[in-house]
């Protein structure tokens, strides 16, 4: 089981150290309105993360119970996904060049609203709900239970705090706008290497129980 969880949490941390709407959230607010302000942006998507993995967990979990095949099914759709995501990180990595530029919001925030926006970032985003199904399925497709499944979802959200957190500090300081779109490609690349693992290997488990 923990040989799985680490798997699906280097897929999930790299998924949050790349480019996408939940940086750009904590981006935009440290730089213009400074670290507090961000980092209740962050809390906010942390929170969201765990709306998302919950139901994911328990709304799949239930299903599986009430319909067993249905995770046949789950292992080809979830798999298909995450090797989807998987291959459009790689083609960002190969392809490099781009700019990774994020524009000051100025507007003031409360530590409520921040977190608020947060919030809204996160479960606003239908390709954090279909990530979210997507490593539920790959979780239960390596037989783990419901209750497993449920237990990785603070675990996600835990690293988006730290993460998230510190993407925070660093662009409230201006270090991270000097920096970060170097970098950002190797990210990618993590990326890509892990969820196309998991898509992958999904797939597979789907295509040897379809033949057995």
């Amino acid at each position: 089981m923990f040989s799985i969880y680490a798997l699906t949490w280097l897929g999930v941390l790299a998924a949050q150290i790349s480019p996408g709407p939940n940086l750009a959230a904590v981006a935009s607010v440290g730089l213009a309105q400074g670290r507090i302000p961000a980092l209740c942006v962050v809390t906010g998507i942390s929170s969201g993360m765990l709306v998302w993995s919950a139901a994911t967990a328990l709304g799949l979990g239930a299903l599986i119970e009430a319909f067993p095949l249905s995770l046949l099914f789950l292992k080809f759709v979830g798999g298909g996904y995450l090797l989807f995501l998987g291959l459009k990180a790689a083609r960002a990595t190969l392809k490099g060049g781009g700019s990774t530029t994020f524009a000051p919001d100025a507007r003031p925030l409360t530590k409520g609203r921040a977190w608020r926006r947060g919030v809204l970032v996160l479960l606003s985003n239908p390709k954090a709900a279909l990530m979210w199904a997507a490593v539920a399925s790959f979780l239960f497709g390596q037989g783990l239970s419901a209750w497993h499944v449920l237990a990785f979802g603070p675990m996600g959200a835990l690293s988006g705090l730290v993460i998230y957190g510190t993407y925070a500090w660093l662009f409230s300081t201006g270090v991270a706008m000097r920096g970060y779109a170097r970098f950002s490609r190797w990210f990618e690349g993590v990326f890509a290497a892990a969820f196309g693992a998991m898509g992958a290997s999904l797939i597979w488990a789907g295509i040897h129980e379809a033949r057995n």
